[in-house]
């Protein structure tokens, strides 16, 4: 599995096409990090919405899927008139994790039940160096 620093990632949407637009003008690098090491080992994911080919919700998820070359699924939403096109060159990745100890062991437990995994299971997955 490849280590992927922040300036992976900028390199990589640099060299490779992305095709669904951003919608977020700021992403959070540590998020896309925890999701892209458990599509490496894996772990399904819930669909993105998409609007045309306008990312509704999903933006770690879509980004992670990209880097590790998951398939992961759209569902067709809804776009407002707040929503924008970002370019996916001019995204800010923030280095500060925007979830807490609690919210990742809460999004962790959803994984497992989505994935009808024990979450003791789970965790042993993740927590086991590549």
């Amino acid at each position: 599995m490849e280590k992927i620093t922040i300036a992976y990632l900028k390199d990589y949407i640099i060299n490779n096409n992305i095709p669904l637009a951003a919608t977020h003008k700021r992403l959070c690098f540590p998020i896309i990090k925890r999701i892209y090491q458990k599509m490496n080992l894996g772990i399904k994911f819930d669909e993105i919405k998409v609007c045309d080919n306008l990312i509704i919700d999903g933006h770690h998820r879509y980004l992670s899927a990209q880097l590790c070359s998951y398939i992961i699924k759209t569902i067709s939403s809804e776009k407002t008139s707040a929503t924008q096109i970002c370019n996916w060159n001019d995204i800010i990745f923030d280095e500060e994790d925007w979830d807490t100890k609690l919210k990742i062991e809460h999004l962790n437990k959803i994984d497992a039940d989505y994935n009808k995994i024990d979450l003791t299971t789970l965790n042993k997955i993740i927590s086991c160096p590549t």
